[in-house]
């Protein structure tokens, strides 16, 4: 009698995703999931992934990446179950695309340009599927930030945008004056997030990763409200504004030396 095989990592993976989707002994909560009720999970594991490497930290890089395999097995196991595709379907098929998209390295097709050519490939990609926007493709679910900065890089590739970034800078004191003369809450909604758009339009003209740039002042400012907070006591809420930005002022100052 020969010993069975000890399965691979993922076969691991995979049959205890189908176990917990079993209406035969699988777990309640794992069964009652769709895809729409698994994405947010998924997006959140993303960022966690995102969080883990800004640590530098490996075992929790590594704890991460791990949620997030989580993710995509779970999604192919509820198309499994639907009779929609399977996980090898979409090994299969990031594996075709990678291939496709890199024939510098798979084929016999040289360039000097690797990124020109994946574009290229892409949008041939998207040719293929009938005719579509220029914008087509950039996903609802990214965070607004960063889909300003992909549709505008998207517009411009067809000529849609300023030749520098006197335009977008200009664009953002028209915004100012918008917000400042709206007369109710729904303008003045709508101007604020017109303005916020020529921002991001001016920092891609200016080659700064407007969503990587706001991260960057969210860790600055939680990092100095923190110390303000130890500097201000249990008394905080109690003082001015003035001895606030005191504080503040001194924890930036502590920061520069």
């Amino acid at each position: 009698m020969t010993e069975a095989a000890t399965p691979s990592p993922i076969d691991r993976l995979l049959a205890i995703m189908r176990q917990l989707r079993s209406p035969d002994g699988g777990c309640e909560w794992d069964l009652a999931q769709d895809f729409d009720t698994i994405a947010p999970y998924t997006i959140e594991e993303a960022y966690e992934v995102a969080d883990a490497i800004s640590d530098g930290n490996p075992a929790a890089i590594c704890d991460e990446l791990g949620d997030l395999l989580l993710q995509v097995v779970f999604h192919s196991q509820i198309a499994t179950d639907k009779g929609l595709f399977g996980f090898d379907d979409v090994a299969n098929a990031i594996s075709d695309k990678m291939e496709r998209r890199h024939p510098h390295i798979f084929g016999d097709h040289k360039t000097d340009d690797v990124r020109q050519q994946w574009e290229t490939i892409k949008a041939a990609e998207r040719a293929s599927d009938g005719p579509q926007s220029a914008l087509s493709g950039v996903a609802l679910s990214l965070p607004a930030l960063l889909r300003a900065q992909k549709l505008q890089s998207r517009a411009s590739r067809v000529g849609f945008d300023w030749p520098d970034a006197d335009g977008p800078r200009a664009k953002i004191d028209e915004e100012l004056a918008e917000v400042a003369a709206a007369d109710s809450d729904a303008e003045r909604a709508e101007e604020v997030g017109d303005l916020l758009f020529a921002v991001v339009n001016y920092a891609r003209h200016l080659g700064v990763d407007a969503e990587g740039a706001l991260r960057a002042a969210n860790d600055k400012f939680a990092r100095r409200f923190v110390a303000v907070e130890e500097r201000a006591g249990a008394d905080m809420s109690a003082l001015s504004i003035d001895a606030l930005e005191a504080h503040w002022q001194a924890v930036k100052a502590a920061e520069r030396a």
